[in-house]
């Protein structure tokens, strides 16, 4: 285990603090170490220590007497507190994960790189993880375990719906590093595409846990290593893919502009390599989330009958990218709600999530608290102020097993829309019940 007097990483609650953002942004490092005092019990003279700074020094900071302007200590500032470099306008630090593959197409990647600090002791029990079973058996690589790693990552996709990939990410991490390893070993053997191909869709999927952790640097630093994986390979389809998720993000960091510019090249990058009705389908219902956002409602309708249209194309003759089956006629149905929801449009919007809430497997817990936030919501834009803190309570049920601060920062998201009600019984009763539950 790290020492007590080792930095860590910062909680995502602060790192994804709109004040934080903007703090770090415009590098007030006074603002940044009253929110690190504040949100971290991080105090000055443990900012101090940590940095190596005087205690007078910091002092100043944060009463606004003095500024730190110069490049080697921001960077110390950085290190010390644990800011991802991208906040503050720096490269990635060597703190954070490192990346997977130097974008070259003839040498091979070279491992992840482990974490630096003292040598753990030797665990008496081994790790269960599939890589750890693979590398303590010495196995070969052969089709068995391409298929193996295949399907533990359809398993963990299951296993994030249900319970939120938190706790998955460990485990996740540990398996990438292990099939880069397999990667270099292998060479430019029979096995190089489809390792390529696993690799990416475990960086996907690490960048998918921090996203719906709301740890968006992170999640673009994988969301990166998954397109350079992909690019290694010349799976466009997959690049669009993971534009698609880096435009839903950018949804949520209210930056429209960039979600349109990453859903249209996504579309562009699977149009021309092949993308099935299905790819497409998905991909336009991403540009329809990002017109939504920016209340451009032509642009938004225009995608959403795209979407619909290239749904209509789909037959069982496809050969569909496993990563897009998901996107089936339920998720079409619902997706076209929330878009309408984006855009305030209740009435049409509320029928199509109630119905799409009616068909979804129950075992998909975050989807199923997500769409419910989305239902309330449009019951709520409606007037209809009983139904919608019903179907709250009920997300926030759901929310409660699974570990996704996307779920629960919509959820207090809803609690805001609520002041103008504050004083009604089912308000308070919600209010009361997101205290206790998030709290």
């Amino acid at each position: 285990m790290p020492q007590p007097s080792e930095p860590s990483e910062l909680p995502a609650r602060l790192l994804t603090h709109p004040d934080m953002v903007s703090a770090c942004r415009d590098r007030d490092f006074s603002a940044i170490f009253r929110l690190m005092k504040r949100h971290a019990g991080i105090y000055p003279a443990m900012i101090a220590r940590r940095c190596s700074m005087t205690p007078s020094r910091v002092g100043e900071v944060v009463s606004g007497q003095r500024q730190i302007k110069d490049m080697s200590v921001i960077e110390r500032v950085s290190d010390g507190l644990r800011i991802p470099g991208q906040m503050l306008g720096l490269a990635r630090r060597s703190w954070e994960t490192p990346t997977v593959l130097a974008p070259r197409e003839v040498a091979p990647p070279s491992v992840i790189a482990e974490p630096k600090g003292p040598s753990e002791p030797v665990s008496v029990l081994p790790s269960v993880g599939l890589d750890s079973i693979l590398a303590a058996a010495g196995s070969r690589l052969t089709p068995s375990t391409v298929r193996a790693l295949n399907s533990s990552i359809q398993d963990y996709w299951r296993r994030d719906d249900e319970h939120g990939g938190e706790a998955l990410r460990p485990a996740v991490v540990g398996q990438l590093r292990y099939v880069v390893r397999l990667i270099k070993e292998a060479g430019e053997g029979e096995f190089r595409q489809s390792l390529y191909g696993i690799a990416a869709e475990l960086a996907r999927l690490t960048g998918w846990t921090y996203f719906d952790a709301r740890q968006y640097s992170q999640a673009r630093t994988y969301f990166a290593e998954a397109l350079q994986l992909a690019k290694a390979i010349d799976d466009r389809q997959f690049m669009a893919n993971v534009l698609a998720c880096m435009s839903l993000q950018a949804t949520y960091e209210d930056r429209p502009a960039d979600a349109v510019a990453l859903s249209t090249a996504a579309q562009d990058s699977a149009r021309q390599h092949g993308g099935t009705p299905r790819v497409m389908a998905m991909l336009s219902m991403r540009e329809a989330f990002a017109h939504a956002t920016s209340s451009n409602r032509s642009a938004t309708h225009e995608a959403i009958a795209e979407s619909h249209r290239q749904f209509e194309r789909i037959t069982g003759a496809d050969d569909e990218p496993a990563w897009v089956t998901y996107f089936d006629e339920t998720k079409l149905i619902v997706d076209t709600g929330i878009a309408h929801g984006r855009l305030g449009e209740a009435n049409t919007a509320e029928p199509l999530i109630a119905d799409a809430l009616r068909r979804e497997d129950a075992s998909n817990h975050r989807g199923r608290a997500f769409h419910s936030f989305w239902l309330a919501t449009t019951q709520l834009q409606r007037g209809n102020l009983d139904e919608a803190c019903d179907t709250a309570t009920a997300a926030l049920e759901t929310a409660t097993s699974v570990g996704s601060e996307r779920v629960t920062g919509h959820l207090r998201e809803f609690h805001q829309r609520l002041a103008p009600y504050s004083k009604e019984p089912v308000a308070v009763a919600f209010e009361s019940q997101l205290r206790a539950t998030l709290h």
